[in-house]
C-alpha cells in the first residue's frame, strides 16, 4: 500500500505473522533518507531556506523548525513572529489532512481516490504566506518581513472552512460517540462513511496499543536527547519508552474523543475521532491567530558566538524536531531531526505494539485492518504489507 509520498523517498515495512486467528508477531521496520545531511556546512539562511526542498511533505513546518533551531544557536528572539508561523503550519496541517479526507481514506472504502477535490483547498493554502509575508521570507531565521492583508487571510480561512465543512463534514462535525455515529451512518462524505466502517463492533477497539503520548513540547528536551545520542534520531525515547504522537496526543482532551474513549477505549475509533477534532479545532485556531497578528520586522541578529539549538515545530502527523550545531563561521557542523515517523512507526512503536497478538480473520483481513491502522497514524513515507500465515 502507498500513503503521501514520492517513489524512492523511503518507506515503512510491515511483515505479519498470523497464528490461529490472532496476530502472533509483528515487525516494522522503517526506512527514511536522512536528508537532513544535506544540510550540512551551510549558513543559517540557506539551511532554512533549503529545508522546505528536501522534504516532499510539510514543507513549512520543516523550514520552520530549522529557522528555530537557528535562531536558538545564535541567539535571535523571533517571537513576533510565532503567531504568524503558527498559521502557516496550522494551513499546512489542514491541507496534509485534507489529503488524507480526499485521496486515502477513499481507497480504504474501496473508492477511486479524488485529488481534484483538494484544489480548492490549496489554492486557498498558498494565499496564506504571501498574505503574510508579501516577500514569502516568513521561514527565515528572524523572520522576514511581516505585514499581515487580514482581508486576504480570511477569505483564505474562509474558503479553508467551506471546503472542511463540504468535503469532509458535510454539516457540523460531530461533537460526542453519539453524534459521530449519527454523523456516519448518514454517510454524506467519504470521511463520513470510514467512520461508519472504524465505528463497526470488530475494528471500533480494533489497534489498541496502549503507548504512553508525546505531551512534551520542550525544544530542550528534545536538544538534549538528538545532541546526546545519534541514534536517536532512528530510535526516539520519551522517558526510556516509545511514544505516539499526533492529532490524539494533541486532542486527547477534545469532547469527541473523550467521548469515544468511553465508549470504545483504545484503537481506531479513537484515532479516527481525533484526526476529526484536529481539522474541526484548525479553523478555529486560525481565526483567532488572524486577529492576533500584529506587522514586524526581521529580529535582530543575537550577541555572542554560534552555538547549538533546537526548533520544534508540529505536523499533521506529529511532532518534529531539528537540533544542529553551527561552527565559529556559522555554517551548520552537524543537524539531526527526529520525525513523527519515527515515532509511530519504532520497531517497537505505536504500530507495532498494536499489531502483535490483535485478532484477525485471515490473511486479507489482516491486511485490510493494517492499512486502516496505518491511514489512522500516517507515515510520510510508502507502507507495504507482508503477510506470512
Amino acid at each position: 500500500m502507498s500513503t503521501a509520498t514520492l517513489p524512492g523517498e523511503g518507506s515503512v515495512a510491515v511483515r505479519l505473522w498470523l497464528d490461529r486467528g490472532t496476530i502472533g508477531r509483528a515487525e516494522v521496520a522503517t526506512r527514511r533518507p536522512r536528508a537532513v545531511a544535506a544540510l550540512v556546512g551551510r549558513k543559517a539562511d540557506e539551511a532554512a531556506r533549503l529545508a522546505p526542498l528536501l522534504f516532499s511533505l510539510c514543507g513549512s513546518a520543516q523550514g520552520l523548525a530549522v529557522a528555530r533551531a537557528c535562531e536558538a544557536a545564535l541567539g535571535i528572539d523571533a517571537s513576533a513572529h510565532e503567531t504568524a508561523r503558527s498559521l502557516l503550519t496550522d494551513a499546512e496541517v489542514l491541507d496534509s489532512h485534507g489529503w488524507q479526507a480526499a485521496v486515502e481514506w477513499p481507497a480504504r472504502l474501496g473508492a477511486p481516490p479524488k485529488p481534484a477535490a483538494l484544489r480548492e483547498l490549496r489554492t486557498a493554502v498558498s494565499a496564506i504566506l504571501p498574505a503574510l509575508y508579501p516577500a514569502k521570507d516568513g521561514l527565515r531565521p528572524g523572520g522576514g518581513i511581516l505585514r499581515p492583508d487580514a482581508a486576504a487571510l480570511r477569505d483564505a480561512l474562509a474558503r479553508m472552512a467551506g471546503w472542511l465543512d463540504t468535503t469532509v463534514f458535510a454539516g457540523p462535525p460531530p461533537q460526542d460517540a453519539d453524534e459521530l455515529a449519527g454523523w456516519a451512518a448518514a454517510g454524506g462524505s467519504y470521511a463520513a462513511r470510514l467512520g461508519a466502517r472504524l465505528l463497526s463492533p470488530d475494528l471500533a477497539g480494533w489497534g489498541a496499543c496502549c503507548v504512553p503520548l508525546l505531551v512534551d513540547r520542550s525544544p530542550d528536551r528534545f536538544a538534549a536527547a538528538l545532541a546526546g545520542d545519534p541514534a536517536f534520531a532512528t530510535a526516539p525515547r520519551y522517558e526510556d519508552a516509545p511514544a505516539l504522537t499526533g492529532p490524539l496526543e494533541r486532542q486527547a482532551g477534545h469532547p469527541l474523543v473523550l467521548s469515544v474513549t468511553e465508549r470504545f477505549g483504545d484503537g481506531l475509533a479513537r484515532l479516527f475521532a481525533a484526526r476529526l477534532a484536529d481539522l474541526a479545532e484548525l479553523p478555529r485556531r486560525m481565526e483567532a491567530a488572524i486577529a492576533a497578528l500584529r506587522p514586524a520586522g526581521p529580529a535582530a541578529a543575537g550577541s555572542g558566538r554560534p552555538g547549538e539549538g533546537c526548533g520544534v515545530a508540529e505536523t499533521a502527523r506529529g511532532r518534529l524536531a531539528h537540533w544542529l550545531r553551527l561552527d565559529g563561521d556559522g555554517r551548520l557542523a552537524d543537524a539531526r531531526m527526529v520525525a513523527p515517523t519515527d515515532w509511530n512507526f519504532a520497531a517497537d512503536g505505536p504500530l507495532a505494539r498494536a499489531l502483535a497478538g490483535a485478532p484477525v480473520r485471515g490473511r486479507d483481513d489482516a491486511v485490510e485492518r493494517v492499512r486502516l491502522l496505518v491511514a489512522m497514524l500516517d507515515p510520510c513515507v510508502a507502507c507495504g504489507i507482508d503477510v506470512h500465515e
